[in-house]
This record gives structure tokens, C-alpha cells and sequence, in this order.
């Protein structure tokens, strides 16, 4: 079974930085297209960011268009998303997860098959 744990969350002020990663446990992810979606409180799941298997194409939410940044590492079964100038409005639990038998983008969490436990960013105002 394909497990994926995400880490990087964390406390930050407004403008500030993270770095996310969703580590794979195993190497067939890296076939697949992968995404990063969040949920605020009391909010429904919101896409974030998505990628091919080769990693060429992305596509993110215009809430984050400019300031994060997906990007994966097959060699290390990772996924990454890099978050820059961070708004209050950023807080949320970040999930990651792969379309199996799929490299097509999708900003639909129910193109998604598996999902990791998530991850708490909160950025203060």
C-alpha cells in the first residue's frame, strides 16, 4: 500500500517562508501525477498545486500563483511545495496526494487516490 507522510509544516509570520515535503513509500509514485490540496478551518479542501511524473508541468491555484512552488524529487520518492510571502489566508492543514494510473493535472480531490495525514501550517498576521 502507497503511504505518503507530509512534514515542513509549522508557525510563520505573515511574509515569512516553509517548505513542505510528501515523502512516498514507495518508488511507484513517481509514475503518476501528484497534487497538494488544504483545508482551513471549517472550509472544504482546496487545491493547490499539481505536477506531472517528469515534473514539466504544473499548475496551481490562483490564490498561490507567484508564491508557492511544486516541484518533486523521483530519486528520493519525494514531493515538495515551496511557500513564499505567506498571507494569514495560507493557513490551513496541507495534504498531499497522487492520481494513480494517471499523469494528467487535476484540481479535483476526487481525482485522487491516496492522501497523507497532512501537515499544519499557520502563519500569523
Amino acid at each position: 500500500q502507497l503511504e505518503l507522510v507530509e512534514s515542513g509544516g509549522g508557525l510563520v509570520q505573515a511574509g515569512g517562508a516553509l517548505r513542505l515535503s510528501c515523502a512516498a513509500s514507495r518508488p511507484t509514485f513517481s509514475r503518476y501525477a501528484m497534487g497538494w490540496f488544504r483545508q482551513a478551518p471549517g472550509k472544504e479542501y482546496e487545491f493547490v498545486a499539481a505536477i506531472t511524473s517528469s515534473g514539466d508541468i504544473t499548475s496551481y491555484a490562483d490564490s498561490v500563483t507567484g508564491r508557492f512552488t511544486i516541484s518533486r524529487d523521483s530519486a528520493k520518492n519525494t514531493l515538495y511545495l515551496q511557500m513564499a510571502s505567506l498571507l494569514p489566508e495560507d493557513t490551513a492543514i496541507y495534504y498531499c496526494s497522487v492520481r494513480l494510473l494517471s499523469d494528467s493535472l487535476s484540481s479535483s480531490r476526487h481525482n485522487y487516490h491516496a492522501w497523507g495525514q497532512g501537515t499544519q501550517v499557520t502563519v500569523s498576521s
